[in-house]
């Protein structure tokens, strides 16, 4: 019982399948070199029943009609002109016991056969060979004139030798022959052991994509895959434990921090009716809606990071952005300033369509935000991905900070920020949301002279 687990277990891992493959297939490459050569009528090998029957029958009547004739060479050429008449090729030889061919007008021809006398020299075992389409089988115990000789028979072979007996003669073609057999049993080898791979590889990817699930057909095929797909499984699951654990938490640290916001709000409005209006109480006031607002957009960051995945559909670029760039066109209009962008067509895209809005409407009002007089939005259809390009004339963001606008909390200068409303969670909003949707976002100096942002997501 346990002999039959240990083989089983060792059949069911992967290096152990790799093994008994390249063994396999060692042996029946050994096993096709060992047992080919026995079916190749060029070797030496046993004649078939039926023509060893009628040659010998041949050499019985040659016996009978000539055993008792004087003339040993008329008797000779006499059987030579028979042989000649006869169809297929048909030729008899006949030697002395010593190997001496004794037809004359044979022998500046038989070099095969020569080759052949000091193969074969079993009287009572006759064999045969083939040479190129040529047949020679022998030796046959004849009497002709009262002399004891050798009868050797030679006939045109019509089958010609098997193709891959023709491909073992030629090196080239034999490891052409052996690349094209083996490359569909390899290609399903392979195709056979990376499937497991490839599944991991999936499910590594919807992880990527913020998909937690639990995927059952990670724990099949070899023993290593089946390990690893379990363990993957359970890193979902405590990744799951974990998200839940950080929504809980969020929650939580939503409430205990609005209330006392709340609260203190109503003190300070409560101060403002007793005391009227103060330097001060503005102050508290202003930045109790800045961390009101820290709050909303970092709980929105929190909850598109855990909550990504739910809620794609396949929607396209003209329902998703269309409004929007209407209404920063209006926007900017009021505020003196010109907004141009490019026509937006029906192009297909998959995803969250709250957090793809958001985030175009995040980077398009900042631009808005920060221009001075200009803004341009272009739209650029690539093969199967979408960008998107703004740029705005404003002050721009120097060149060793561009990487770092996308980090939350990050403000290239606290007095504009303070100024404008800004709590330096827009840009990473956006970015957590193009990249949940497999895209990227960078950002570098625009030729208008101030910030230009390339939004690039796949196409459905």
């Amino acid at each position: 019982m346990l002999k039959n687990r240990v083989q089983f277990s060792l059949f069911s891992s992967l290096y152990g399948r790799i093994f008994a493959i390249f063994w396999l297939t060692l042996f029946l490459v050994l096993l096709v070199v060992v047992v080919a050569p026995h079916f190749d009528p060029r070797t030496q090998h046993d004649i078939d029943q039926a023509p060893l029957d009628k040659i010998q029958k041949a050499a019985e009547s040659i016996t009978s009609k000539y055993q008792n004739k004087k003339d040993f060479t008329r008797s000779l050429n006499s059987i030579d002109q028979y042989a000649s008449k006869q169809p297929g090729g048909f030729a008899l030889f006949f030697t002395d016991y010593s190997g001496e061919i004794l037809n004359r007008h044979h022998r500046g021809q038989t070099k095969s056969l020569r080759n052949f006398i000091t193969l074969s020299d079993d009287l009572n075992s006759p064999k045969q060979k083939l040479y190129g389409r040529k047949m020679i089988a022998g030796p046959f115990k004849v009497t002709i004139a009262n002399q004891k000789v050798l009868l050797y028979v030679s006939r045109f072979s019509r089958n010609p030798p098997p193709f891959i007996l023709k491909i073992l003669d030629r090196p080239g073609q034999l490891l052409l022959a052996t690349m094209l057999v083996s490359t569909p049993f390899l290609l399903w080898l392979a195709w056979a052991l990376s499937q497991p791979a490839r599944r991991l590889q999936q499910a590594a990817e919807r992880v990527a994509r913020g998909q937690f699930v639990h995927d059952p057909s990670l724990e099949k095929g070899t023993k290593e895959f089946r390990k690893t797909g379990a363990s993957f499984n359970q890193m979902v699951g405590a990744i799951n434990t974990m998200v839940s654990g950080q929504q809980r938490l969020l929650s939580d640290i939503s409430h205990e921090l609005r209330s006392p916001l709340t609260r203190l709000r109503m003190a300070t409005a409560l101060a403002s009716r007793k005391q009227g209006e103060s330097a001060e109480l503005e102050r508290i006031e202003m930045e109790a809606e800045r961390l009101e607002k820290m709050i909303s957009e970092l709980l929105e960051l929190s909850r598109m990071q855990i909550n990504s995945h739910e809620d794609r559909v396949v929607t396209d670029a003209k329902t998703l952005w269309f409004d929007i760039f209407e209404d920063a066109q209006f926007e900017a209009e009021q505020s003196g300033k010109v907004l141009h962008y490019d026509p937006i067509e029906i192009w297909p895209i998959s995803g969250n369509p709250n957090l793809l809005m958001s985030a175009v409407e995040n980077v398009v009002r900042n631009a808005i935000r920060y221009g001075e007089h200009h803004i341009r939005i272009s739209i650029i259809k690539q093969k199967k991905q979408l960008t998107i390009m703004v740029e705005d004339d404003g002050s721009g963001v120097p060149d060793d900070e561009l990487k770092d606008i996308f980090r939350p909390f990050y403000r290239v200068s606290t007095a504009r920020d303070r100024v404008t409303g800004g709590t330096g969670l827009g840009l990473a909003i956006t970015e957590s949301a193009i990249r949940q949707h497999n895209g990227t976002i960078t950002a570098s100096s625009s030729e208008m002279g101030g910030l230009k942002i390339i939004l690039t997501l796949p196409m459905q």
